[in-house]
C-alpha cells in the first residue's frame, strides 16, 4: 500500500492533503472511496437513462468521457466488427452449433450504424462511464458500493471495480477531463444524446388550469401530470388489449377532470361508468331500457338546423342499414326526409323548428310512398319501425340530461344496435358541445370505439368530431382494445393523428407490429408494451414519451375498478356515503 502526498510550497496551518492507495479503495481526508468502470451497456437506452445514477441519494461521482471518432476510422472499425461477426456466424454454422442470438443482434446494430454513418445521419463516439463511491468508513463503503452496483445492474450496466487502479479511477472521475482508465465503448449520436446529463426521463409539458395526474414515472418515480387542454388539440387515443386497464384509467381521468371544472360525457357500452355517475351526482342514461329513447329527428340549435339534421340522418341510416347508400338511394332518402318534416309542419323557416319533430316511422311511411328504391329502403327499416328493434325509435326523446357528468350506457342495447346507439349518443353530446351559448371545457369519452369504427359512416362522423372538437373547447377521448380497427383504415389513422395525447397500454403480440409502425416505437418500447402489467403504459405526445404506472387512492380505486370480484366485495352499499369518504381521503386532488 502506498501513499501519495501533496504539500504546499509555503508554510500553512492547514494539514497537507494525502491519499492512501489500496487495491480496491482509496483513503482520503475524512473518508474512503472506490471507483468503478462501466464495461457493459444495454442494447437500447431511453432519454435520461442515467437519471437514477445522477439522483442517487448518497455521495456518488459520475463521470462521462466523450471522444469523437473520425468518420474514416469509424467506418474501418465497423467494417472490421462486421467481418468478425460474420466469420463467427459462418464458423458456428459450419460446426453445426446453434445460432448466437447476441452476435446476430450485434450484427444488426453494426449494419444500422454503418447505414447511418454512410448517409451522414450520425457519428460514432468513444464513451467512458466511470463511478466513484464515497463513504466515511470501509464498512459503510461496502454497503454503498453494493447499492450502487445493484442500481447499475437494474439499468443493465455492468460496473467493474478498478482493482489495482484505484488512484487512476479516482482521478478519472475528477473534473479534470483526464481519462486514466480508457475503458470506453463506441456509441452513436442518439445514444450519446440520451446519456447527456441535462436530459431527463420526466415529461416536460405546459400545464394550464386543468392538469390531471396520470400516474408515476416508471423511470424516475416522479409524478406524471398532463393537461390535455394546454396542448395543440384536446383529443386523446388510448389503445390496449382487454384487461390492460383502459377503462380504469379513463374513469380516473374523468374523475380528476371533474375536480378541475371540466364537464364530462361518456359513451359507455358495458355500463362500467354507472357507479361513478351515481357517486358524483351525475346523470346516468340507460339507452335501450324501457321508456328511454333519443329521437334522432330532434333539431339542434343554430343556423341551418334542418340541413344539418338531414345530413346526420343520412349517416345514421347508413349505419342502421349496414352499408353506404348509392347516389340514387340517397336522393330518394333525402326527399323522404323532407316530406316527413313537412308532414310534421317543419320547413326551412326557422319559426317552425320548435314544433314536434317526426319519428322514424314517419320516414318509413314517406319512403313507402315512393316507388322502387324508396319501398326497398322502407322494407329494410321495418325491424327498427315495427320489428324487434323498434323500442329505441318508436317515440320522442324522453329525457335531456344536464349534468357535470353524463353517462350514456348502451349495455341494454342488442349488439346489432350498439353502433347506432353510439352514434345517437355522440350526436346528443355533440349538440351540447357545439352550443355557442354554453361554452366551457368538456371531455367526451368514447369507450370501445371499435363499435363505431367498423362502419365507414360511423368512423367518418367520429373523424369530423375529432377535427372540430378543439374549436368548441372540447376533447375527444377514443378508447379501443382493437388496434386493427382503429389503425387499419385511413379514417382511424386520421383520428389518431388528430390526438395530441396518445396512451398505449399492454398490446397483444398480434397487434404490436401495427402499433409499432403507427407510433414509431423503438424495440425497447415494443418489449415494454408486450410485457407491461395492468395499469402500466406509455404516454406519447409528439416527440415526448414517458412510461408511467397508474396510481389511485383507495377511494378512487373503489370508484374505478371493474373487477367482478372486487365489485362483489363492495356489494350494493357503495352508495353516496362512499363519496363522502372519497372527498375526505382525496382533498389534495
Amino acid at each position: 500500500m502506498t501513499s501519495w502526498n501533496r504539500r504546499r510550497s509555503s508554510p500553512s496551518r492547514l494539514p497537507a492533503s494525502s491519499v492512501e492507495v489500496g487495491a480496491r479503495h482509496l483513503g482520503l481526508d475524512g473518508g474512503v472511496c472506490a471507483s468503478f468502470a462501466v464495461v457493459g451497456y444495454p442494447r437500447e437506452v431511453g432519454c435520461g437513462w442515467l437519471e437514477p445514477l445522477l439522483t442517487y441519494p448518497g455521495r456518488l461521482q459520475v463521470s462521462l468521457h466523450v471522444e469523437p471518432i473520425a468518420p474514416l476510422v469509424a467506418a474501418d472499425l465497423l467494417r472490421r466488427q462486421l467481418a468478425r461477426l460474420e466469420s463467427s456466424s459462418r464458423l458456428d454454422a459450419a460446426r453445426g452449433r446453434l445460432e448466437d442470438f447476441e452476435a446476430e443482434a450485434a450484427a444488426d446494430d453494426a449494419h444500422q450504424l454503418a447505414h447511418d454513418l454512410a448517409r451522414g445521419q450520425g457519428r460514432l463516439f468513444r464513451l467512458g462511464l466511470y463511478l466513484t463511491v464515497h463513504a466515511p468508513t470501509l464498512a459503510a463503503l461496502e454497503v454503498e458500493t453494493a447499492r450502487v452496483r445493484a442500481l447499475a445492474a437494474s439499468l443493465l450496466l455492468d460496473a467493474k471495480p478498478a482493482t489495482f487502479r484505484t488512484l487512476q479511477g479516482w482521478i478519472t472521475t475528477l473534473p479534470l477531463g483526464v481519462d486514466e482508465l480508457r475503458l470506453t465503448r463506441a456509441v452513436d449520436t442518439a445514444a450519446l444524446a440520451a446519456a447527456f446529463p441535462f436530459t431527463s426521463p420526466d415529461l416536460i409539458a405546459p400545464l394550464g388550469e386543468h392538469p390531471v395526474l396520470y400516474g408515476a414515472n416508471a423511470d424516475s418515480s416522479s409524478l406524471v401530470l398532463w393537461d390535455r387542454f394546454a396542448q395543440d388539440n384536446h383529443n386523446s387515443a388510448t389503445l390496449g388489449r382487454s384487461g390492460s386497464g383502459k377503462s380504469y384509467l379513463a374513469k380516473l381521468e374523468a374523475l380528476r377532470n371533474l375536480f378541475t371544472g371540466v364537464e364530462v360525457a361518456v359513451i359507455d357500452p358495458e355500463d362500467e361508468y354507472g357507479r361513478l355517475a351515481e357517486l358524483v351526482g351525475g346523470a346516468h342514461l340507460r339507452l335501450g331500457a324501457p321508456g328511454v329513447r333519443l329521437n334522432p329527428f330532434d333539431l339542434p340549435r343554430g343556423r341551418d338546423a334542418l340541413t344539418r339534421r338531414a345530413l346526420f340522418l343520412h349517416t345514421l341510416l347508413a349505419v342502421l342499414l349496414g352499408e353506404h347508400l348509392d347516389p340514387a338511394a340517397k336522393a330518394v332518402l333525402d326527399r323522404a326526409l323532407m316530406a316527413a318534416y313537412r308532414q310534421a309542419g317543419i320547413t326551412t323557416d326557422p319559426r317552425t323548428w320548435k314544433r314536434r319533430p317526426p319519428l322514424l316511422s314517419d320516414l318509413a311511411k314517406a319512403l313507402a310512398e315512393d316507388d322502387g328504391a324508396g319501398r326497398q329502403l322502407a322494407a329494410r327499416l321495418a325491424p327498427y319501425v315495427t320489428g324487434t328493434h323498434k323500442g329505441l325509435f318508436d317515440g320522442h326523446t324522453t329525457t335531456r340530461p344536464d349534468s357535470h357528468l353524463i353517462v350514456f350506457s348502451l349495455r341494454d342495447l342488442p349488439d346489432e344496435l350498439k353502433p347506432a346507439g353510439t352514434l345517437l349518443t355522440l350526436d346528443a353530446v355533440w349538440r351540447r358541445v357545439s352550443d355557442p351559448r354554453e361554452r366551457r371545457p368538456r371531455l367526451v369519452i368514447v369507450d370501445e370505439a371499435w363499435l363505431l369504427m367498423r362502419d365507414q359512416a360511423g368512423a367518418r362522423f367520429l373523424f369530423r368530431m375529432a377535427k372540430a372538437a378543439r374549436k368548441h373547447w372540447a376533447g375527444l377521448s377514443v378508447i379501443t382494445q382493437d388496434a386493427a380497427d382503429l389503425l387499419g383504415t385511413d379514417l382511424g389513422q386520421a383520428i389518431v393523428a388528430n390526438a395530441a395525447t396518445q396512451i398505449l397500454l399492454r398490446q397483444a403480440p398480434q397487434a404490436i407490429d401495427t402499433v409499432a409502425d403507427a407510433f414509431r416505437l423503438s424495440e425497447g418500447e415494443r418489449q415494454f408494451l408486450l410485457s407491461a402489467e395492468r395499469g402500466k403504459g406509455l404516454l406519447t405526445a409528439g416527440t415526448a414519451r414517458v412510461a408511467f404506472d397508474v396510481i389511485a387512492s383507495p377511494a378512487e380505486h373503489r370508484v374505478a375498478t371493474s373487477s367482478p370480484a372486487e365489485l362483489a366485495g363492495l356489494g350494493d352499499a357503495d352508495d353516496l356515503n362512499e363519496f363522502t369518504d372519497f372527498n375526505e381521503e382525496d382533498e389534495s386532488l
